[in-house]
Formats: C-alpha cells, sequence, structure tokens
C-alpha cells in the first residue's frame, strides 16, 4: 500500500499537490461569496439587479476558476459556488434582469 508511506499533510483536504495555490483559492473564494450573494437576493424582486450582475460576475469568476484550477478542493467549491450563482442569475433575469426598470 503506497499510501501508507506518504506523510499526511494535515489540514489538506482533497489538496493532493501540497502546494499552495493563491490564485484558484482566491478565484474559489469570490465565486463563492458571489454565489451566496446573488442566490440570498434573488429571493427578493426589487433586489434583481443585484443578484442578476453577482450571478453573472460569479458564473464569469468561476468558469475561468474552473479553467485554472488544479484540485479536487478548489473545483469542488467552484462547482459550489457556480450552481449558487447560477440560480441566483436566472432567478435575477426573471425578476427583472440586469438593466430591468433602469434602461428601458
Amino acid at each position: 500500500m503506497a499510501q501508507t508511506m506518504r506523510p499526511q499533510m494535515p489540514g489538506s483536504l482533497f489538496a493532493t499537490d501540497h502546494r499552495s495555490h493563491p490564485l484558484q483559492d482566491t478565484l474559489m473564494a469570490v465565486t463563492l461569496v458571489l454565489g451566496v450573494i446573488a442566490l440570498v437576493t434573488a429571493g427578493f424582486h426589487h433586489l434583481h439587479l443585484v443578484s442578476s450582475w453577482a450571478g453573472l460576475v460569479g458564473i464569469l469568476t468561476g468558469a475561468y476558476g474552473q479553467f485554472v484550477s488544479e484540485t479536487t478542493r478548489e473545483r469542488f467549491g467552484l462547482i459550489l459556488g457556480l450552481g449558487a450563482s447560477g440560480i441566483g442569475f436566472f432567478l435575477g433575469m426573471a425578476h427583472g434582469g440586469l438593466f430591468g426598470g433602469v434602461i428601458g
């Protein structure tokens, strides 16, 4: 069993290469925060501008994060953030869209 010969690094939840990835971790954190903002504000009709824009930026940030991610931990967080951003974006679009009431 090869895994018994490798030292276990504490706190490396799914980070299989045991190196720091500051860009990928930042993208994951930003995507998660934007996803939570988009999902929470999507529940209120008058906050459709916030939810649609936060969702759109979260989707773009998460897509780029998926492109450059290196570990399973990063991809897992990015998928959660992308899902929340997508739901928030679509609900924000249904409630009025990116420019609803401001333009046109």
